[in-house]
């Protein structure tokens, strides 16, 4: 008789590495359970906790990711694990984020860490990504009038290419014995500038494209002028702060001893990803 396969709650399951991670995850025998706000397999709202005991029925491990664009959230976190626990939740991938332990007191993700740290009837990874790749071929670092604006004084940042993080993650999530209580710090192979970005994105997509070296206090008005609440002011400065003052994620290698393949390098994901600059210059 075969044993039915383990089913995952794929939280974020319509972003850029709970889609990724929930394909990785059926192809190796373990069913996804996508969950969003919309478009997912399940609807999910952290601000509506009637749609969290349909989500959590039947599931034995969890990829949490935490309420987007918000820097408190610790508290509507806690009490979802206590019912993850409940429904039989027995281990949790945590989407954090590249030295979270030095994030500023007034953003609760390594809040979170210590609270998956401290429950017993669960074992718990987290994974702290950088700067993820991603983020230049969206609407995060958009290319417009040929140039990629972010401030960095120059600093360096060893961006990450969300299809590793979600090869990390399915790993956690199809063994999390070998991986309970593991910390893993997912970077690229290389540090780069912006500018050596820019400079790769012109070269694989044929157009001229180049780096503007913004003012980091002028960056972030601008970011909450377009919509971003303006609490989140103070991840933006932490994020953006770490790459200026040369404390910008390094390669760690983590990509590769959990996977057994090299992380993915820069120009890697831009050729892959060439046609998303085209379509924007046009």
């Amino acid at each position: 008789m075969n044993k039915e396969a383990p089913t995952a709650l794929v939280l974020g399951g319509t972003g850029r590495t709970g889609s990724l991670l929930a394909g990785a995850l059926a192809r190796r025998g373990i069913t996804p359970r996508t969950a969003s706000r919309r478009g997912a397999d399940v609807r999910f709202d952290w601000d509506d906790p009637a749609t969290h005991p349909d989500a959590l029925a039947g599931v034995d491990r969890l990829y949490l990711v935490t309420p987007v664009m918000r820097i408190r959230y610790a508290s509507q976190v806690a009490a979802f694990l206590d019912l993850a626990e409940t429904a039989g939740v027995r281990h949790v991938t945590f989407l954090s984020t590249y030295n979270a332990h030095q994030a500023p007191r007034e953003v609760d993700i390594a809040t979170v860490e210590a609270d998956l740290a401290s429950r017993r009837a669960m074992t718990y990874s987290v994974l702290r990504p950088a700067w993820v790749m991603q983020n230049f071929a969206d609407d995060h670092l958009p290319v417009i009038d040929s140039l990629i604006t972010a401030p960095s004084n120059g600093g360096r940042e060893a961006f990450v290419d969300a299809q590793d993080i979600a090869a990390v993650a399915a790993e956690t999530l199809m063994d999390p014995k070998t991986h309970a209580g593991a910390t893993y710090s997912l970077a690229g192979p290389q540090a780069l500038t912006f500018r050596d970005a820019a400079n790769t994105i012109a070269s694989v997509s044929g157009r001229p494209v180049f780096y503007n070296d913004i003012d980091q206090e002028t960056w972030i008005s601008g970011a909450l002028a377009a919509g971003v609440p303006a609490d989140y002011a103070v991840m933006l400065r932490w994020l953006t702060g770490a790459i200026i003052t040369g404390d910008g994620a390094t390669p760690t290698g983590d990509i590769e001893r959990v996977t057994g393949r090299p992380a993915t390098t820069f120009r890697e994901f831009a050729e892959r990803n060439a046609r998303a600059w085209a379509l924007e210059a046009s």
